[in-house]
């Protein structure tokens, strides 16, 4: 269940008006939702790696390491398939929408005969000693994957044994191997889309084209808000809203650790 972005807009609207703070337009109201669902996104991520060196709890829903898998599972995309370049590469941040982190990479070899096998990942640093390893060395059964980027493309992958092309002698058909991948994809964008009504006031028009509500777990609407009123304090320049709104971060945070 998504978070209405007109929810927390007016929520947002109506604290940081309290007392004639300040008006938080659209555009500002917009480009402060998009960084506070990335800063709350890419917080799962460092919150599981800390969860996870702790142990759990018997209740399944109140165990915070499943609560926190369970809202990176909401942007988890299965088994997509990509196309390779010459040499085995794999542009990943160009072919893959909103790609975020690489979940598992899987390689078909059509003469291999096992379908899609599961490619493990090695260091750039450590590709050598695998192809010069007898039993380490990848095969069309044991593939392996370097990760890298580049300043064009910021996330890329090499697949070993090098895939490739094959024309069928008989019908002349050709037929290439075949990549999947699994991956974590960035939530979209929120956007709060409107009209200009009769007295210049933007009415919120929910049917518009590029209409987007916040893609995170319902139980965040209150953190966001928080978030996005210490953005919004610090724009229009009102210290004691961003302190407030810093103070009730701090207090969620808590709550969050017990």
């Amino acid at each position: 269940m998504a978070v209405s972005v007109d929810k927390v807009y007016q929520k947002v609207l109506a604290l940081a008006n309290k007392e004639q703070r300040g008006y938080v337009t659209p555009q500002e109201f917009n480009l402060f939702a998009d960084q506070v669902q990335m800063d709350i996104f890419e917080q799962y991520f460092y919150d599981l790696n800390k969860r996870q060196q702790t142990p759990g709890n018997d209740s399944y829903y109140a165990d915070i390491t499943t609560n926190i898998q369970s809202k990176i599972s909401m942007f988890e995309v299965s088994e997509q398939s990509v196309s390779m370049q010459s040499g085995s590469l794999a542009y990943l941040s160009n072919d893959l929408n909103n790609f975020y982190r690489l979940a598992n990479v899987k390689v078909s070899y059509i003469k291999n005969g096992y379908g899609f096998v599961e490619a493990e990942e090695v260091t750039n640093s450590g590709l050598q000693k695998y192809e010069k390893s007898p039993l380490a060395k990848p095969n069309k059964r044991r593939p392996i994957y370097t990760k890298f980027s580049t300043s064009q493309v910021p996330v890329a992958i090499k697949i070993y044994p090098h895939a490739g092309s094959y024309t069928n002698p008989i019908s002349g058909n050709v037929t290439s191997d075949s990549l999947m991948i699994s991956y974590i994809r960035k939530p979209k964008s929120p956007n709060w889309t409107y009209v200009i009504g009769t007295n210049k006031n933007a009415l919120y028009n929910p049917s518009a084209a590029d209409h987007q509500d916040f893609e995170l777990h319902a139980s965040e609407e209150t953190n966001i808000v928080i978030k996005i009123l210490q953005l919004a304090g610090i724009s229009i320049k009102d210290v004691q809203l961003a302190s407030i709104a810093a103070q009730e971060d701090i207090k969620n945070i808590q709550l969050e650790n017990k």
